[in-house]
């Protein structure tokens, strides 16, 4: 799979495959050649998912700026107990 061949899998699909492409190494089964495919398929797979974490990131950081551009801390705060 290419990069481009990501973009329609969300990112509990990414994680779901690099798992299975880690327990298939893993299990020691599989020859040299297989095991170098799969170790860089999950090399591109982590740098879909990462990338798209980063996204998720920016967005909810944007989210909790304020409108007039004062940096305060917007987190959740929690009740007094």
């Amino acid at each position: 799979m290419s990069a481009s061949e990501f973009d329609g899998l969300t990112y509990e699909q990414l994680v779901a495959r690099l798992e299975e492409l880690t327990t298939r190494m893993a299990a020691g089964d599989i020859g040299i050649e297989e095991a170098a495919d799969l170790y860089e398929e999950a090399g591109r797979l982590h740098d879909q998912a990462a990338a798209r974490l980063a996204r998720v990131q920016e967005r909810i950081d944007q989210l909790r700026k304020p409108a007039d551009g004062n940096t305060e801390d917007l987190s959740p705060r929690q009740p007094n107990s």
